[in-house]
């Protein structure tokens, strides 16, 4: 049972990263009125909708209560994004460092989650690593756009 117990704790955390990240985008893209910008943050906020969903199911299955909160570091980011937004007056470069540091902090929270040595059944391993290579390319998208607008 306590396996059980750590599984879920494991994929809980999954869900709240993924709706920390649904959070920031929505902040995101209230701070740009970059019509490119927001359907990309749109793209984002589908794809951990998507993840929060699939996680929410092996929870389910699992007996457990689906999670629908945020972690306390997200809260943290998205304050971090505000404060950093007044600074910087919106521009694109500033959004798109903020939304880089909430998608390295997704990659760790996946990371730590592959780590684990708790036991975990071959699907649920796969599934969070199939969401870390999809968050992995999202996360390589925003650094380019951000790295565009710093050339251009």
């Amino acid at each position: 049972m306590q396996q059980n117990e750590k599984l879920s704790e494991v994929l809980s955390d999954l869900v709240q990263i993924n709706n920390d990240r649904i959070e920031g985008y929505l902040k995101a893209s209230d701070k740009t009125d970059d019509p490119d910008l927001k359907a990309l943050f749109q793209r984002m906020i589908d794809e951990s909708r998507t993840y929060v969903s699939q996680l929410n199911q092996e929870l389910a299955r699992m007996g457990a209560d689906v999670e629908t909160g945020t972690t306390v570091s997200g809260k943290i980011y998205r304050a971090w994004m505000d404060v950093k937004a007044t600074f910087t007056g919106n521009d694109r470069h500033a959004i798109l460092a903020s939304c880089e540091y909430g998608e390295d902090a997704a990659q760790r929270a996946y990371d730590e989650a592959l780590r684990s040595d708790d036991p975990m059944p071959y699907s649920i391993r796969e599934l969070i690593a199939n969401q870390k290579g999809a968050l992995r390319s999202s996360h390589d998208t925003i650094k380019t756009y951000r790295d565009m607008e710093k050339v251009g």
